[in-house]
């Protein structure tokens, strides 16, 4: 299996990982190195947009909230340097408004933390022939209702009236469901 997956590698198994939670990227840097990547870690911005701009990886692994800012911008310079770089952007934020924003910019895959290797490597290395399997516990409708707000709340620059307008709501009602926490 090992050969198998470092023959799916490639000739450049180079990766770069971005996140400021140390004790989950170090975790993480050893698991993808047993899978025969060559990592190298970032925990900022500013850090993993050097290491994209100077030496870009075959594949990148990035947190989307940074303390010094959004992943996103590694995402961008990543692409810059390097258009066939696999991106996955990690996060313990889900929304459907930035799996869209990451997705457009060119993430490869967007998942949510805690995200285990193996769930990071098939995102790494999947070419997207085949259909993913359908999640273990699917998102309620009330989440789904509530992610198609925060998508348009996002996509309106936060602003309430606007959202309320296009989601033919009353704005005092919208104020309420942005008030409350997700639904599970």
């Amino acid at each position: 299996m090992a050969e198998d997956l470092i023959a799916e590698l490639g000739p450049d198994p180079s990766l770069l990982l971005v996140d400021d939670d140390e004790a989950f990227v170090k975790r993480l840097a050893k698991a993808m190195e047993k899978r025969g990547f060559q990592p190298e870690t970032a925990n900022s911005v500013a850090a993993g947009r050097a290491i994209a701009l100077t030496r870009p990886p075959a594949y990148a692994v990035v947190d989307l909230r940074l303390e010094d800012g959004n992943g996103l911008d590694v995402v961008e310079a990543l692409r810059e340097r390097r258009p066939d770089c696999r991106i996955v952007v990690l996060t313990g934020y889900g929304a459907i408004a930035t799996a869209v924003a990451a997705v457009k910019i060119g993430a490869t895959d967007y998942l949510s933390k805690p995200a285990d290797a193996n769930e990071v490597t098939n995102a790494l290395l999947s070419r997207g022939e085949a259909l993913p399997e359908p999640p273990e516990n699917p998102m309620s409708a009330d989440r789904v209702r509530w992610e198609h707000i925060q998508r348009v709340y996002e996509m309106c620059d936060r602003n309430v009236s606007e959202t309320a307008r296009r989601l033919s709501m009353h704005r005092r009602t919208l104020q309420r469901i942005l008030a409350k926490r997700s639904p599970k």
